[in-house]
């Protein structure tokens, strides 16, 4: 494969044409909220991360026809634009993830047509490329039908996830790094050699869709041709395709994914069918929400005497960063449990006993008005192939799910640090089935809330902090801003 040179990230944006000042995102907004039938946006998220760039918008944990049915009728009369549904595939073997998709789709189909209400997939991944790529979108079409063409937008600028000529970067500091020279290429599951999207296409697809089917829009075409020279492109790509055609989007700019998504909303109305493989950003943009500010405890009504509640299950390098920040700089407020991997994997019956010990000790200290930060061991435990890591990993998350399952003490508020961690927290644990997103409690860090009596603590602040996501300081930083004073 290509290797790629290492970006400067100040000097790689100052080479580009300059961003132009469109309000598109006021237009698309408005769109959506007025048109009465253009289709609603379904994002099917493999982590709950995706909600990140997101705000008044509600999210299912559960998929029956009966709740698509009421939440289609919400959505429209609400004039949201669209709403997610979490499917955690990312902790799935393939197998399971292709039948939960066509599962979801299956109900999706026939609610559409309860309803008459026509709709749009995201396949929302994870923004450094790691996830069932192509076997979901491959799944979707077989419920739904081929679409014309498949759009790949990993870029996400509050994740530092960058697409410049094709290759993807992962920024650190004012550096831009290819994506495949990044750790996050190496994952055990989802590891891949191929920072160009292009070649990224071809090797997870193990061929099966050839290079000359994979094109892009460069970012050159979307600053100085606009809207219209995007449409033009699409339409005649889409004309021209002999096979399935899989667009790169190349963006550095939150502008540059509005002047994609006006003229995909163009080529939709002239009946053209796509299906996104996206990152978060795509998501916000194509339901024309602004971001805001990130919410304080003041705004979300943190009250009360408890103390927080962190849980960790993440193993990426920046959360490891972050938690060893988070508990260096909090000091004597802060009481740290460790939960060790390598007892839950081999001695089932001493981890019941420390894990016993560990809600004994959490209790107490929120009781006292202590936050608390719940973690597995640092030390990550690989198995030997994909199913074996994916089996490991799900022992894990299951003695992290039974500590909140069994955990009495209502907390001020729960911080879940890791994409599947946070999946597991808020479906297993907190017993979620529907929740409104409210906003962020920093850039790219979603809260969310559920209101149901039947859920664990109803109406608890619940953070999903990505474990890829902010500085070393940043999970700190939310921490010590909420903190009881």
């Amino acid at each position: 494969m290509a290797v790629y040179p290492e970006l400067q990230l100040s000097s790689a944006l100052a080479g580009l044409p300059p961003v132009a000042t469109q309000k598109l995102r006021e237009e698309i907004r408005d769109e959506v909220k007025i048109s009465a039938d253009g289709p609603l946006l379904v994002i099917l998220d493999d982590d709950p991360t995706g909600t990140q760039t997101c705000h008044d918008i509600n999210i299912l944990t559960i998929w029956d026809t009966e709740r698509l049915v009421a939440e289609f009728n919400e959505t429209r009369a609400q004039r949201r634009g669209g709403f997610f549904i979490l499917t955690n595939s990312r902790a799935l073997h393939p197998d399971q993830a292709k039948a939960l998709i066509i599962e979801i789709c299956t109900n999706l189909q026939a609610a559409s047509r309860l309803t008459g209400q026509m709709f749009e997939v995201v396949l929302r991944g994870d923004s450094i490329l790691r996830g069932h790529f192509p076997l979901e979108p491959e799944a979707v079409e077989q419920v739904l039908g081929p679409a014309d063409a498949w759009i790949l937008c990993p870029f996400f600028m509050q994740g530092g996830r960058y697409t410049i000529e094709d290759v993807h970067y992962v920024q650190e500091n004012d550096k831009l790094i290819p994506a495949a020279e990044t750790p996050f290429a190496r994952d055990a599951t989802f590891g891949y050699t191929s920072s160009n999207l292009r070649d990224y296409v071809v090797e997870k697809s193990k061929g099966a869709i050839p290079g000359d089917q994979v094109t892009s829009v460069s970012i050159d075409m979307i600053r100085t041709g606009g809207v219209q020279r995007v449409l033009e492109f699409l339409l005649a790509e889409v004309e021209n395709a002999t096979s399935r055609l899989v667009i790169v989007i190349n963006a550095v700019a939150d502008e540059d994914i509005d002047v994609v998504v006006a003229a995909l909303l163009q080529a939709t109305k002239k009946g053209r069918r796509f299906l996104y493989r996206t990152g978060a950003a795509f998501v916000s943009a194509r339901l024309g929400i602004f971001s805001i500010q990130p919410l304080s405890a003041a705004s979300l009504g943190l009250s009360g005497t408890a103390g927080g509640l962190i849980i960790a299950g993440s193993y990426v390098p920046k959360t490891t960063a972050q938690l060893q920040a988070l508990t260096s700089k909090s000091g004597d407020q802060l009481t740290t449990v460790v939960l060790d991997v390598k007892t839950m994997l081999s001695a089932p019956g001493e981890a019941e006993r420390k894990l016993q010990e560990a809600i004994k000790i959490a209790s107490a200290a929120i009781l006292q008005g202590q936050d608390v930060l719940v973690m597995t061991s640092r030390d990550l435990v690989i198995g030997q192939d994909e199913k074996e890591s994916l089996d490991i990993g799900s022992i894990i998350a299951s003695g992290l799910v039974t500590f909140l399952q069994r955990l009495e003490q209502r907390p001020r508020y729960v911080i879940a640090k890791g994409g599947i961690t946070s999946s597991d927290m808020a479906t297993k644990g907190l017993r979620m089935k529907c929740a409104k997103i409210l906003g962020q409690a920093s850039p790219g860090v979603p809260i969310w809330r559920c209101d149901e009596p039947g859920s664990k603590w109803s109406g608890v602040t619940y953070v999903v902090f990505p474990g890829n996501v902010g500085s070393s300081d940043a999970l700190y930083d939310v921490v010590s801003r909420w903190r009881q004073a």
